[in-house]
């Protein structure tokens, strides 16, 4: 079996508590890579968790010939941008969003994530 040349320890990642709604335990992601996470009972779980989930999207993306993201490749990036939306949608946004118990920027993150991952999805 080909052994992976992949440097997971590259790949910068977010570990963040979750509540108990949420199953408890601690969150991974991997910015550099949207859409993977793993989770676990503790920090170290998680990145153990999170090492596994990272090695297997970046073998299942590269065989399926897709580009293997680059670790940093997002590193550069603030994460942060102005929109200027229609006054009716960003009511609805925020209606929506205290409706779910989220903050806007949450609930926008979450709709553009979920949007993106659709339209991938459909270009397929």
């Amino acid at each position: 079996m080909k052994r992976d040349k992949f440097d997971l320890d590259a790949y910068p990642f977010q570990i963040r508590l979750l509540s108990r709604d949420d199953g408890g335990g601690s969150l991974i992601e991997y910015p550099d890579v949207p859409g993977w996470m793993s989770d676990g009972a503790t920090p170290e779980d998680a990145i153990e968790n999170g090492r596994d989930a990272l090695r297997s999207c970046l073998r299942t993306t590269r065989e399926f010939g897709y580009p293997v993201p680059r670790p940093g490749a997002f590193g550069d990036s603030s994460g942060q941008w102005r929109q200027r939306v229609p006054k009716s949608l960003h009511v609805r946004l925020v209606a929506r969003a205290a409706q779910e118990g989220v903050s806007l920027n949450t609930l926008v993150t979450v709709l553009l994530a979920e949007g993106l991952a659709g339209r991938r999805s459909r270009a397929r």
